[in-house]
């Protein structure tokens, strides 16, 4: 093997790989170049991780033909959007393609095998974001990791937030110095107009904590708060917990919390959910069953065309939520149930239990195990909402082996000016 040179090479950026970054070809090699977009001429400096050839950019020597102006003064150093220098119309197309190549090379699924529908494209594609995770940076700051490292960058302003929000790290950051030495992370959330945030802490919940998020919700009028500490119950200020509507089913309130999973694009998700029910297409005899809840999003419209639902959620915050709704809309054929959906599925097996449907949700990581309990349940059809390509194709291909056609595949724009992309995919049995 060629030792890397030392000074700096050009390179021409040729696709962009599944993690969104530019890939180029050095001696026969593949080179990740961060921050780099196809037809880029750059120069870098190679760096061997493992395996792995990483191109380190100092130089556009030439940009590709979708390469813009960033429009965010963070845009090199923050690792929250990785797309901002690449127009929409390529950032469409390229999560379309890594979705069906990842399938391909992953899952060694064929894009012929099953129906390919156009990419649902996001309504906005700026200050659309009704969530955030921030870090304390330095004495007083909050902000977000930089590009493929834990680095912290300070942010006091966000246009990739929602309107409500896009001015909060700034202003919350110095109302939450009294806790910032025992701050892991601060979550902001918004619902229309309406906002709130939580923190999450390294220790127990003291006076000092709940005196400073208290001052914080007042000041900026806030509609409450959430403390977490590292053991233990979550202390509550206000009204953290926003009410929304349920998609699909405006009658049935769906609460957010902070604290918990949310979808960040709100109007992408109802293109998410409406998308995912009509590939499930539960008929109205039909028993749901639904891994990874959350807080009911998904829930309530499979509901209203089946005969029943039982969701499966490890989050006690998701549950409690979910229960509300139900509560508060009188949906009465949904039930929950709190634990990890490996340990729930197995007992469900050995219950002998049956379900027509299964719709699954689940976090990066994906859900080893899912075509074990599918065949075992006698689940007639599958739909399989991803947020990570490869553990897709891992889980598809299970899923295939033990019998199961793939039917169609949605690709939805959920997050824009990133790599990140949500997919829904069908399967149904036909042995």
């Amino acid at each position: 093997m060629l030792p890397l040179p030392e000074l700096p090479i050009q390179l021409t950026i040729e696709r962009l790989g599944q993690l969104g970054e530019g890939v180029a070809s050095w001696q026969g090699r593949t080179v990740f170049v961060p921050g780099t977009f196809p037809g880029d001429t750059v120069r870098v400096h190679l760096e061997a991780h493992g395996r792995v050839l990483r191109g380190i950019l100092r130089q556009v020597v030439s940009p590709g033909l979708d390469r813009r102006e960033a429009p965010c003064v963070h845009a090199t150093d923050c690792g929250g959007c990785d797309w901002l220098a690449l127009a929409e119309p390529a950032q469409r197309t390229a999560k379309q393609e890594i979705v069906l190549s990842t399938l391909e090379h992953l899952g060694r699924l064929s894009r012929e095998r099953f129906t390919v529908r156009p990419l649902m494209v996001a309504p906005r594609d700026w200050g659309y974001r009704r969530r955030a995770v921030l870090h304390p940076v330095g004495k007083g700051a909050l902000g977000y990791f930089g590009r493929r490292s834990h680095e912290r960058v300070p942010v006091e302003v966000c246009g990739a937030l929602t309107p409500v929000l896009t001015a909060l790290p700034g202003k919350l950051a110095p109302l939450l110095k009294p806790l910032a030495k025992d701050t892991e992370e601060v979550l902001l959330l918004a619902e229309g107009d309406k906002a709130a945030f939580a923190v999450k802490l390294s220790g127990p919940v003291t006076a000092r904590h709940l005196e400073a998020a208290e001052a914080a919700v007042r000041a900026l009028r806030l509609e409450g708060a959430v403390l977490t500490p590292k053991e233990g119950s979550a202390r509550l200020l206000g009204k953290p917990a926003l009410r929304s509507i349920s998609p699909l089913r405006p009658e049935v309130p769906l609460y957010l919390r902070p604290d918990a999973f949310a979808q960040a694009h709100a109007e992408a998700n109802v293109g998410l959910v409406t998308s995912a029910v009509y590939e499930l297409g539960a008929r109205e005899t039909d028993t749901v069953l639904e891994l990874y809840s959350g807080n009911g999003n998904f829930t309530f419209p499979l509901a209203g065309s089946a005969a029943s639902v039982l969701g499966v959620e490890s989050s006690p915050v998701g549950v409690e939520l979910a229960q509300r709704s139900a509560r508060e809309g009188g949906v009465t054929n949904v039930r929950f149930v709190q634990g990890d959906a490996r340990k729930v599925c197995d007992g469900l097996v050995a219950e002998q239990r049956r379900f027509d449907v299964c719709l699954a949700d689940p976090p990066r990581a994906g859900a080893p195990g899912l075509a074990k309990w599918m065949t075992a349940l006698g689940v007639r059809r599958v739909v399989y909402v991803a947020c990570d390509p490869a553990s897709l194709a891992r889980d598809a291909a299970d899923l295939i082996a033990a019998g199961y056609q793939p039917l169609a595949l949605q690709v939805v724009d959920m997050f824009p000016q990133t790599h990140h992309v949500e997919a829904v995919m069908s399967f149904e049995q036909t042995s």
